[in-house]
């Protein structure tokens, strides 16, 4: 990546499977490019290879977009919203976001339809992730350790749904295994 100036070129985003998948929200990404959940300013570059995970639209980049790379801490800003109180589970970690506003993921024209391929972001067989299970207070319950198949969509819909029968569970991360990195979070149906 390079501190080039470019133009933005904003693809169409992604379907996103679940209405309960959620990306960083439009107003927290504002912020983030402000200034960063560890209080450092936004510097953005020229991604000229492509392949960074956007957390604000949940897509990769393309080779010459504009990125950032930010601080962030989801449990944070969910407790923030929610009341919950999640003392030492707080944690922050770097993400990816457009250097400048973008239109976040496209909806599901049907979220109940059948999957189409990878339609839960950053779905790639083969890929390593965990489900970081967190109650209503912010606490968290355990993960769940999983490889994406070439079946993805059924995976996480069966993961998801394994973790959502735990009635304590409120809230869960989609980790990358790999960096340990949030991809995007999933609440209560």
């Amino acid at each position: 990546m390079t501190s080039q100036h470019a133009r933005p070129r904003h693809t169409r985003p992604r379907h996103v499977r679940s209405p309960h998948v959620r990306a960083v929200e439009p107003r927290v990404a504002q912020e983030l490019r402000e200034r960063d959940d560890a209080g450092r300013p936004c510097v953005p570059v020229v991604d000229t290879e492509g392949g960074a995970p956007l957390r604000c639209c949940l897509r990769r980049s393309e080779p010459g977009e504009r990125v950032a790379l930010v601080s962030y801490a989801p449990l944070r800003r969910w407790a923030a919203q929610t009341g919950a109180r999640p003392g030492a589970y707080d944690k922050q970690g770097p993400v990816f976001l457009h250097a400048e506003e973008c239109p976040g993921p496209e909806p599901s024209p049907d979220s109940t339809a059948p999957a189409g391929p990878a339609t839960y972001p950053f779905a790639r067989p083969g890929a390593l992730r965990v489900l970081r299970r967190y109650s209503a207070d912010g606490h968290l319950l355990g993960g769940r350790f999983l490889e994406i198949p070439e079946a993805a969509d059924e995976a996480l819909d069966a993961a998801l749904a394994e973790t959502f029968a735990e009635p304590e569970v409120a809230l869960v991360h989609v980790r990358a295994v790999e960096y340990g990195c949030f991809l995007y979070e999933v609440r209560r149906p």
